[in-house]
């Protein structure tokens, strides 16, 4: 302790001194040493204590990392879709996906599951018809009697039907699968020139797998299905943005918001029955940012009702869809004003900077977030342009949700190395990882956004002290209440101790 308090006192005289001769003094390797060493306790994890296996553990994270740095074709510096095989034979990420990693914060409910599980799994089921759209896109429906015909679509084909008359079914398979994901083979940067064409298909995508996970013998397994593929990915709890859609039966009957949330809170309590180790779910009701005012202001008072009859499961409210071309914040102002006026609590979780415009009423969303106390932020790609809303946010310990990958498909930035969120880890910023839409980018679980961040935000200087802080803010930043968030972190500390124990060699 002494040793400490007196080298910032010794560096603090070299300073003095060197000012006292003008600056023109040759500076203290002790003062430099002093320097570097305080802003890396700045960073996110920068004063987490490792005891001796996480520090052995540490030593092999560098070498590892190293070793990726040293690559010519660096994965963090390329599209995610030319990088994609290459983290997946490193050996680097192979340790990141046995890593406990908390809680995703922010995934959404139509893009949790693997492609090849809707078209394996669902299309071959009997019933499901398919169209195809002017837009050359596709639509899903599964129904006991031929489908009414849908504007702007070709005549309904039963998809067994369609398969006995096809050639070769794999290149059928092929195209429906390219119609429900944004990864392509081809040159992603020539394929997707601008933000207006991916965001067109990234909507067009949603919308062609909206028929299959909304039948309601799918939606079940779906939803069971993404649980798997996070817990596999050593993921113990999600926080769901879910637009609860109107869930329809074979025979056309629907069923409403209520239903689709207790279908929810059904398959959470029983995977977690079947998973001891996995500590639940929770949903944020969304609702589109284009739509009017009384649009979203039946939203809140429809999630007022789902938060009082569902406390457990409901953990509260947001806006999605593309920032850019949706009314912003502040046009939405009375209706999301509505469960303060009757006293209700209802905890908002906005998207709200993700965008690259600037001076821009889409650019003052950060600021309203806080203004009407969101919980966390979803992305907050702009924060960095914004330091008012940037101190208030660490001053009331507003979390942002950070999806790298999300980002630079969606063509926020190219290289993740520039991602804003490298700075705010640099300064121990309040942030989670998390993975937004991971089966619209060929991704699954959580860990290849882990990869990104830890190797492309942190550079050489993150470590893992790094990783485990990020892995705890993801429960100390979620809804769960305190007395929750500490059964969690119980349940996280044991995985994550086992975890160091068998890989510190």
């Amino acid at each position: 302790m002494a040793e400490q308090l007196q080298r910032p006192l010794v560096a603090g005289v070299c300073l003095f001194m060197c000012l006292l001769a003008g600056g023109l003094c040759i500076p203290d390797p002790r003062y430099r040493e002093s320097l570097i060493q305080e802003e890396a306790s700045m960073q996110t994890g920068g004063q987490v204590v490792l005891n001796e296996k996480e520090k052995r553990l540490d030593t092999r994270l560098l070498k590892m990392k190293q070793d990726e740095v040293a690559r010519a074709d660096f994965p963090p510096a390329m599209h995610f879709f030319k990088a994609r095989d290459l983290i997946r034979n490193s050996p680097m990420f192979s340790l990141l996906q046995k890593m406990p990693k908390g809680g995703a914060l922010h995934v959404h409910d139509l893009a949790m599951v693997d492609i090849e599980w809707l078209v394996k799994n669902v299309t071959y089921r009997p019933l499901c018809y398919m169209c195809f759209t002017n837009t050359q896109s596709i639509r899903f429906i599964f129904s006991s009697q031929w489908p009414e015909p849908l504007p702007n679509c070709s005549p309904w084909n039963l998809l067994e039907t369609l398969r006995a008359k096809v050639v070769n079914t794999t290149d059928l398979d092929n195209r429906i699968r390219g119609k429900l994901t944004l990864f392509t083979d081809l040159d992603p940067e020539k394929v997707y020139p601008n933000q207006d064409v991916v965001w067109d298909r990234f909507e067009q995508a949603f919308m062609s797998m909206w028929g299959l996970v909304t039948y309601a013998p799918v939606f079940r397994e779906y939803f069971y299905q993404g649980l798997t593929e996070f817990y596999k990915d050593n993921v113990m709890y999600l926080e769901v943005r879910a637009l609860l859609p109107e869930i329809y039966e074979l025979d056309g009957r629907t069923h409403d918001k209520a239903w689709t949330l207790k279908t929810y809170q059904d398959v959470t309590r029983q995977f977690t029955a079947e998973h001891p180790d996995f500590f639940g779910t929770r949903i944020i009701l969304t609702v589109h940012r284009g739509a009017n005012s009384s649009v979203v202001t039946e939203a809140v008072e429809e999630a007022m009702k789902l938060q009082r009859d569902f406390p457990d499961i409901m953990a509260g409210f947001d806006l999605v869809g593309r920032e850019d071309v949706g009314r912003p914040l502040w046009y939405f102002r009375d209706a999301l004003s509505l469960p303060t006026e009757r006293g209700v609590e209802l905890p908002f979780f906005f998207h709200a900077g993700e965008t690259d415009l600037q001076g821009t009423d889409v650019d003052q969303n950060l600021l309203d977030a806080l203004l009407f106390n969101t919980s966390r932020i979803g992305h907050g790609y702009a924060l960095v342009r914004h330091p008012v809303a940037k101190e208030l946010s660490r001053k009331k310990g507003v979390a942002l949700e950070v999806c790298p990958i999300s980002n630079q498909v969606m063509k926020l930035v190219t290289d993740l190395r520039n991602h804003p969120a490298a700075a705010l880890m640099s300064e121990n910023h309040p942030l989670v990882i998390s993975s937004d839409d991971p089966a619209m980018f060929g991704a699954s679980g959580l860990s290849y956004d882990f990869y990104e961040a830890f190797v492309g935000f942190g550079g050489l200087r993150s470590h893992l002290g790094s990783l485990k802080a990020l892995a705890i803010n993801s429960i100390r930043y979620s809804s769960l209440n305190a007395s929750q968030q500490e059964k969690a972190l119980t349940l996280w500390q044991r995985r994550w101790d086992k975890f160091v124990s068998e890989n510190a060699f």
